[in-house]
């Protein structure tokens, strides 16, 4: 069984680092910023005071925060990963940031003579739980198939896109087909509802159909509840299509629906909603029609 450093014990890395521990592996959680939660320190848990120890435990360090300044810090600060990392270690990054960080970010852990994989991923708190994960992972692939179990324990859909950089990448793209279609359900359940029909009748047609989706029946579901606990915030959302967006005016592309789709988030979050599930974004669209699906 292997040893490995988790950092980043939220909503989406607590049953991550569990699924780990019930495959059998011990784990070393950096308490830098918080204690490590309770359920995780134990047989195959152990806290230390910060991602240098962690790393200078671990075979494996796994990072699990939200955004390219946290990674960095985790990273690179004075009592860091990289600090703590050399040969035979593999720093693998599972948090959803900039693509152009990540290279940079790689090409630093491998001058320490580590390997570095980027492996975001997606399913969201159920497939975090449930151990079902898609993983997209940029790096060689000596560091892929040696991390491979450990993927294995925490998702099911697990790829090696290419090289540094292109799991981000992967989840940049991942993250703008999410998007497009939760508002693709969200006017078309709008729309249904303004109409005088039943969303929750619509959604049962449509299921059957060439509309049918994931997001439908999961999100759909949600907006026609009300149920906007997060296991996505709409504040990360907003993040992953920044990251979009930045990296389409680098490229000078042109991303119209994505930039919709952002702004009706910024919309959520201008009522309150950043940290509503990311199927609220409903009530973005709710709010400009002045008009509710749910008899609220």
């Amino acid at each position: 069984m292997a040893k490995i450093g988790f950092i980043g014990t939220g909503i989406m890395g607590k049953p991550m680092a569990q699924n780990l521990q019930n495959a059998g592996h011990t784990l070393f959680f950096s308490e830098h910023f918080e204690k490590a939660p309770a359920e995780l320190i134990g047989d195959h848990g152990i806290g230390l005071a910060n991602p240098r120890e962690v790393a200078q435990e671990a075979e494996f360090i796994i990072v699990m925060v939200p955004d390219t300044p946290q990674v960095d810090d985790v990273l690179f600060r004075q009592d860091g990963v990289a600090e703590g990392v050399g040969a035979g270690k593999v720093v693998i990054d599972m948090s959803s940031i900039s693509p152009t960080a990540t290279k940079t970010f790689a090409e630093k852990i491998k001058a320490t003579g580590a390997e570095y994989l980027d492996a975001p991923v997606s399913g969201g708190e159920v497939g975090a739980k449930a151990a079902t994960l898609s993983i997209m992972v940029g790096g060689s692939e000596a560091a892929f198939e040696r991390t491979l179990p450990l993927f294995q324990a925490m998702g099911k859909n697990i790829t090696r896109v290419g090289g540094n950089g292109d799991g981000q990448t992967a989840k940049v793209a991942n993250q703008i087909i999410v998007a497009l279609n939760i508002q693709a359900v969200a006017e078309a359940l709008l729309f249904a509802a303004r109409n005088g029909a039943d969303p929750a009748k619509v959604r049962e047609a449509l299921m059957g159909g060439f509309a049918g989706s994931k997001i439908l029946e999961v999100h759909g579901e949600r907006m026609i509840k009300g149920t906007f606990d997060p296991g996505f915030r709409i504040s990360l959302h907003q993040k992953d299509l920044n990251l979009a967006l930045a990296g389409a005016r680098e490229l000078g592309l042109n991303l119209p629906n994505t930039a919709n789709a952002q702004q009706v988030f910024s919309t959520c979050a201008a009522i309150g909603g950043s940290n509503w599930d990311h199927s609220a974004l409903i009530k973005g669209l709710e709010h400009m029609a002045n008009f509710s699906i749910r008899k609220e």
